[in-house]
This record gives structure tokens, sequence and C-alpha cells, in this order.
């Protein structure tokens, strides 16, 4: 008895087919065109997880320049300073302390610079 594939290929475009839902059109309704798509887009989330790490930190770290040039340093300073005196706050609690709680920030920078 000869076994017919038509079940198990129509499940498999039925599977392309749901993760193919909202994109334009020929990468739609073409089982080969959403096959490369959904391969693509697959790719491009699982290196924007990764790009997402380095967009914060960066976000991170200029909020932290711009505070702590208000407060009359440097970035690069500022991490150093915290380095020499042992504070260890990452650059995610810092940013956040910056932009919501400016005199917590400025008491951090007063706390890291070496006395004179």
């Amino acid at each position: 008895m000869r076994v017919k594939r038509g079940v198990t290929a129509h499940k498999r475009h039925q599977k392309i087919r749901k993760a193919t839902k909202g994109f334009s059109r020929g990468n739609r309704s073409s089982i080969k065109r959403g096959k490369q798509a959904v391969t693509r887009s697959l790719v491009n989330s699982y290196n924007d997880r990764r790009k997402r790490k380095r967009t914060f930190r960066q976000l991170w770290n200029i909020r932290i320049n711009a505070a702590a040039r208000l407060n009359g340093t440097t970035y690069s300073r500022l991490i150093a300073a915290l380095k020499a005196a042992k504070i260890n706050l990452d650059r995610k609690v810092l940013a956040e302390l910056a932009v919501s709680e400016p005199k917590a920030f400025e008491a951090i920078v007063k706390a890291a610079k070496p006395s004179k």
C-alpha cells in the first residue's frame, strides 16, 4: 500500500503559514518565501536580543555621564573614583539614581571623590 504525503506536507505548510502571520503579501502566501522570511526573522530576533544589552549599556553610560557633568566630573573619572573607593554599583543602578534620585547620585559622587 502506498503512503500519501499530503497530510504531513499540509501540517508543515500550516506551521509556516501560522509563523508568517502579519508578514507582507508574498512572504505570507508563498510557502517557499514564507520559510525564508521566518528563518530570517528568527535570526534577527536572536541577534537583536544580544544588541539590546549593548544598547541599554550605552544608554546608561550616557545618563551617568550627563549626571556626572552636572556634578563637576566626567564619566570616566567617576567610574575610576568609584572603583578606587570600592563602591560596587553597576551602571544600571547608577543611571537609575541619576535620573530618579539626583540627590542620592550627588552623594555617591561626593563619596567617590578622593579627599585632598
